[in-house]
């Protein structure tokens, strides 16, 4: 007779599974987060992102009504440094007054807007191509690098006396500083974001049989342009603030811009003036954002659709082809 194997040697069927449920629960483990609020990279609902954001408006508003609070002896701020909600708020009207053009803040935001679409278009005309080819050859990077050294690194303010001396028209001069103080990224940005296209798309494309130039106009271009739309999304934001640094000179008698409107307002002590278009130009930038926003992702939904659900105007757009579409 043959003795039977020691029973030790065996491995019961039970303990493999014992063992495969712990290491997937501790495998699992990470992954759960026991607060979604302040989980590390998790999504919130929108409704806590909004509730949020008002919780830091509500902040700052308050803390600007007590800095300002009480007569002017009496306040932390005084009135030469910062005027009260409230006294912004009785101002306000009188920035809507037809007759004075000058001061209409309607119109200098058109006239802000306009002088920064422009430049920013002539930049993007000039930018893109040039960062298109250094991004695709080297030696057209090379070649380009030190201007995109010096264009992002010189400062803005720096920039006016240069723009002033070169361009003695009003309106030339403002176009040339957006075009100047914004083509150097727009060239590194297009340029990185060709760089970036995984190599394995071109070497599909040369199997296939694809020339240089159809693979850069149908393979990187395609591929970099949701890149290089979202950082001239954000660049533009940044533009619209350049703009007030030269809007300082205005040489019309219509309405100068943002910019020459807060110097007249802080030429002439008139605070409300200085707080509302401090308050008007995130405002403005913000809306400009959300509708480039829209657009990106309508464009690039390929890419973007996951940011669409939280974009406000793509959840109103939405929502009104819904009542007409099904």
């Amino acid at each position: 007779m043959t003795e039977p194997e020691p029973k030790s040697a065996e491995t019961p069927p039970s303990v493999p599974v014992l063992e495969n449920s712990a290491a997937s629960k501790t495998t699992s483990a990470p992954a759960v987060h026991h607060s979604r609020l302040f989980g590390l990279r998790t999504d919130i609902p929108r409704w806590q992102s909004l509730f949020a954001a008002s919780i830091c408006l509500c902040l700052f508003f308050l803390t600007w009504w007590y800095v300002t609070r009480g007569d002017h002896e009496e306040r932390i701020l005084g009135y030469s440094q910062l005027p009260s909600p409230k006294e912004a708020l009785e101002y306000f009207p009188k920035l809507w007054d037809s007759k004075a053009p000058q001061s209409h803040l309607f119109n200098n935001t058109v006239k802000s807007l306009s002088r920064v679409a422009i430049g920013f278009s002539l930049a993007l005309l000039v930018g893109v191509p040039l960062g298109v080819a250094a991004g695709c050859f080297s030696i057209v990077r090379a070649f380009l690098s030190p201007l995109i050294l010096f264009g992002r690194n010189i400062p803005v303010a720096a920039l006016t006396a240069l723009v002033f001396a070169l361009f003695k028209s009003g309106e030339t001069e403002k176009f040339m500083f957006i075009f100047i103080a914004c083509v150097a990224f727009i060239i590194s940005d297009a340029a990185d974001a060709i760089r970036d296209v995984a190599e394995r798309y071109i070497e599909t494309a040369l199997t296939l049989g694809a020339s240089r130039l159809q693979i850069v106009l149908k393979v990187l271009v395609p591929l970099a342009l949701p890149t290089i739309f979202n950082s001239a999304r954000v660049l533009f934001g940044l533009a619209f603030g350049y703009i007030m640094l030269v809007e300082v000179v205005n040489d019309s008698d219509g309405a100068g811009g943002l910019g020459n409107l807060l110097n007249v307002g802080r030429k002439r002590g008139i605070t409300e003036i200085m707080a509302i278009i401090i308050l008007t130009i995130p405002l403005v930038a913000w809306m400009i954002d959300q509708c480039l926003s829209l657009l990106q992702c309508l464009l690039f939904r390929w890419k973007y659709g996951r940011e669409a659900e939280r974009n406000a105007l793509w959840q109103l757009t939405r929502g009104t082809l819904r009542l007409f579409w099904r």
